[in-house]
Order: structure tokens, then C-alpha cells, then sequence
């Protein structure tokens, strides 16, 4: 008599989850589903759970964050803007030191660099936005 194949000890999927689809949808899972030749759940499976960490976006809490980071960028760039103006002030009197015009280059070159970091981070998360 004919076993078939054995049981598995570890990662059996015992749990079920119900979804309805549009006609639209369903037609487009059914295309997927010929195209790439694996079952619905399987396609399903993969779809989710292989994408998961980059399709599930909180909308509300990354908008907070922005407004957060780009409200420290203004405070930054009106400091920067205090510390320029103070510093024509003093090399207008003679009195500016050389080396804290050359710490402030310093110091301003990092802030480029990583403005230049958090423009680059953004974009990645905007072309992720975009997909989900």
C-alpha cells in the first residue's frame, strides 16, 4: 500500500486565510498564475510574504517623519545661515580667527555630506512608496 509523502514534522501550514477578489483582480491572479505556472496560493504566498518588509508602508507615520526631518533640515539651514552672517560681521571688523572659518568649512562639508545621504535615502523610499 502506498504511503505518499511523509509528514512533515516542522513548518506544516495549518492556518487559512479567506479573500475575495474583483472580477479585475481575480483575472489578473488567474494570468499570473498561467503565466508563471505555480498555483494561486503559492503565488499568493510568494507575493506576500517575499515582499512583505517593502510593501506594508504606515502612510501616516512616515509623512510624521518627513515633516520631522525636513522641519530639522529649516533649523539647520537658519543656523547655518546665523553662523554665515555672524562670521561676515567679524571678518568685516578683522576680527575673524582663521581656524574657525576653517572648523565651520569642516563642519559644513559634513552637513552636505549627509544631506547629500538623506536626499539618496528619501529617493529609495519614495521608488518604494510608489510601488506598493
Amino acid at each position: 500500500m502506498a504511503k505518499g509523502r511523509p509528514q512533515l514534522k516542522s513548518g506544516k501550514r495549518t492556518k487559512k486565510i479567506d479573500v475575495r477578489f474583483t472580477d479585475d483582480e481575480y483575472n489578473l491572479i488567474i494570468t499570473l498564475e498561467q503565466t508563471l505556472g505555480i498555483s494561486k496560493t503559492e503565488l499568493l504566498r510568494k507575493r506576500v510574504l517575499n515582499n512583505a518588509p517593502t510593501v506594508i508602508i504606515n502612510a501616516k507615520e512616515l509623512i510624521m517623519s518627513l515633516d520631522d526631518i525636513f522641519s530639522e533640515l529649516g533649523r539647520i539651514g537658519n543656523n547655518i545661515n546665523q553662523l554665515a552672517k555672524h562670521a561676515n560681521t567679524l571678518k568685516l571688523q578683522g576680527a575673524l580667527s582663521p581656524l574657525v572659518a576653517e572648523q565651520f568649512n569642516v563642519h559644513f562639508h559634513k552637513y552636505l555630506q549627509i544631506q547629500l545621504q538623506l536626499e539618496i535615502s528619501l529617493r529609495k523610499v519614495i521608488r518604494l512608496v510608489g510601488r506598493s
